[in-house]
């Protein structure tokens, strides 16, 4: 993996949220910010403005242009163990197939360049997966790799939305010890 630093290792297609920006979501998302911004609510406002709708928070990329965690009819976890993982995760869709096989993950840090607001009725979704860091380390919760990874988020036109970084550290958890 060390060696693949600096590729892009997806196939370029999109991966494609799981809903559309609309109000609803919108407004749940603002409730518990209590975050008052008439751009997010109030449709003429953000038209003043130069928007065609109301507008997403920029914070709110990430909720928009990730798959669902959750199907239905299926456990999001199998396992009640100490280190037990989801059964799915968008998030394992930053796993490549030349990465070593790990049971673990968790993210490390994330970074991201807003570059124009979703608005209502845009689809988001994530595209590219370039690797920038890769770096084992062995440590109190496994052996792995902290890695770091680059995708744009794109809206249904493909325009870039967004330009955002995300860290994980992918490891193999070592064994339950008595205390």
């Amino acid at each position: 993996m060390v060696a693949l630093v600096g590729q892009d290792l997806s196939d370029g297609s999109v991966c494609w949220g799981a809903d559309l920006v609309e109000p609803g979501a919108i407004r749940r998302y603002l409730e518990p910010l209590e975050f008052d911004c008439p751009l997010h609510y109030d449709r003429e406002t953000a038209r003043r403005h130069g928007f065609d709708d109301v507008t997403a928070p920029y914070t709110s990329i990430g909720t928009f242009s990730l798959p669902a965690q959750w199907r239905p009819g299926e456990p999001l976890f199998v396992d009640a163990g100490r280190n037990a993982q989801p059964a799915y995760s968008p998030l394992r869709g930053t796993r490549v197939a030349v990465a070593p096989p790990t049971t673990g993950f968790f993210a490390t840090e994330y970074g991201a360049e807003y570059l124009r607001a979703p608005v209502v009725g845009d689809r988001l979704g994530r595209r590219g997966n370039r690797l920038l860091r890769c770096d084992p380390k062995a440590t109190r919760v496994g052996r792995g790799a902290f890695t770091l990874w680059e995708y744009e988020v794109v809206n249904q036109r493909l325009d870039v939305v967004a330009r955002c970084r995300l860290g994980f550290f992918f490891y193999n958890p070592l064994p339950a010890t008595s205390a």
